[in-house]
């Protein structure tokens, strides 16, 4: 017998693939909900944040549906929070974008910047190099590729000069043009730079990884 399916929100803040992911995580078991209702997003086992466009924007519309506290209460209490593409890049404490800096929701220590790339965006399909230990990318094969489309993207945790948390958050790396971070396990928060809702089977099972922590 399987157990409950485990209640998850995504958040609908105005930014992200609302659909493509409610679908992607339906398949993998999982009973969603599209809302901004803080208290659905406040009570469900799991909440995932989505993302796409600027940082400035996302966080404006974050922030205008009280996402940013729904999110900092959340991993107060240990509930786990997946951010996607920009729903990962808001959760770091700055975003700078054509010289313009934004400040996140600061719950990891980083500064989302331009990658230094000879071609931008990032588009398509790229590998992932895993953290030891990694939930998230579990029976995943070596080699195997996520969907990714950005230009902007964390590439250290944390910046320069700057103290690590304690424990240090689990990263897993990816390369275009230089190495950024593309995924972050760090205890109820999770996030990945690529889209695993239009990632194929590797994102299927990677969504399912992450129900299974809920």
């Amino acid at each position: 017998m399987t157990g409950p399916r485990r209640r998850v929100v995504v958040l609908d803040y105005g930014s992200g693939n609302l659909r493509s992911a409610q679908r992607a995580l339906e398949r993998a078991g999982a009973e969603v909900t599209v809302t901004a209702d803080t208290a659905a997003a406040l009570a469900a086992d799991g909440l995932v944040v989505p993302g796409v466009g600027a940082f400035a924007a996302c966080m404006a519309g974050l922030r205008a549906v009280g996402g940013d506290e729904v999110v900092t209460k959340r991993l107060a209490s240990a509930r786990p929070v997946l951010g996607i593409c920009v729903g990962m890049q808001i959760l770091f404490r700055e975003g700078v974008e054509h010289g313009l800096r934004t400040a996140g929701c600061g719950v990891l220590p980083g500064v989302v910047r331009q990658l230094t790339a000879p071609v931008l965006p990032h588009m398509g399909w790229n590998t992932v190099r895993p953290p030891a230990g990694s939930t998230l990318l579990a029976g995943i094969g070596e080699g195997t590729r996520f969907y990714f489309v950005h230009s902007y993207a964390v590439t250290a945790i944390p910046p320069p000069g700057r103290p690590a948390p304690d424990p240090p958050p689990r990263t897993g790396l990816a390369t275009h043009g230089e190495d950024f971070v593309a995924t972050v396990e760090h205890g109820p928060l999770t996030a990945t730079q690529f889209h695993p809702e239009k990632s194929a089977d590797a994102g299927a099972v990677l969504l399912a990884n992450w129900l299974g922590t809920l």
